[in-house]
């Protein structure tokens, strides 16, 4: 494993170099290993590493490829782990979209039309006549997302998808008292709403840091009582 971390390294250094450019053609396994230095064995492993990490990409027949390194093709490889994360992984992601979210939410403040206003309420009531929790946590997903979006920073927004995953969040609300925590989030929603529509930026943070913490509680007292933490 040592040698392949090695070899992995030793590419990546290559293309923070610009010896290799964004889909730019890695030369033939032989020359590459000689090179660096490497087995070919070591290279192999290095090469479908860092493919399963969307850094390189392997086409059939033609070769292998750095992939366009676009930071939201990058961050498609995190979402797995916050869709298996538990216990206190899952906590420290929830942590984290507390800290960027809310100030997301309050740039949105003065950036949201009309029109995009209405959206948020529209998606708002289809939150509430959501007859499952995925289809709750569905339209969910789509208002917090709605309102990053207008931010205009993708990789925020790809950022933000990552950290709270549909996978994730089902897994949560089901984990809780259903009811009472699907109450809470309507509340809490309309409030985030609300504070939207006065344009009122400090009002909008302290809305949606109250709405994303009362998650993250919940999910530390679980962990107080369960070290293993698991959703």
């Amino acid at each position: 494993m040592a040698l392949t971390d090695e070899a992995m390294d030793k590419i990546k250094a290559m293309i923070v170099a610009g010896e290799l450019a964004p889909g730019s053609r890695l030369p033939r396994e032989e020359v590459l290993a000689g090179q660096l230095g490497l087995s070919r064995s070591s290279l192999r492993e290095a090469v479908r590493a860092l493919t399963a990490m969307r850094i390189l990409v392997t086409r059939q027949g033609d070769g292998t490829y750095v992939s366009s390194l676009e930071p939201q093709l990058l961050f498609e490889s995190l979402a797995f782990a916050s869709d298996v994360s538990q216990g206190r992984a899952a906590l420290h992601l929830l942590e984290v979209r507390r800290l960027l979210e809310p100030q997301a939410t309050g740039l949105a403040s003065a950036l949201l039309t009309a029109a995009d206003l209405d959206e948020l309420a529209a998606l708002l009531r289809r939150c509430r006549s959501a007859a499952t929790v995925e289809e709750f946590v569905g339209h969910d997903i789509a208002f917090h997302l709605r309102i990053v979006e207008t931010v205009g920073n993708p990789v925020l927004s790809m950022l933000l998808r990552v950290l709270s995953t549909r996978t994730q969040r089902v897994r949560i609300v089901r984990g809780t008292r259903t009811e009472r925590a699907v109450e809470h989030a309507h509340r809490e929603h309309d409030e985030i709403l609300r504070a939207l529509r006065a344009r009122d930026a400090p009002l909008a943070v302290s809305t949606a840091t109250v709405h994303i913490a009362a998650v993250e509680q919940w999910l530390a007292a679980g962990l107080v009582q369960d070290p293993a933490g698991a959703l």
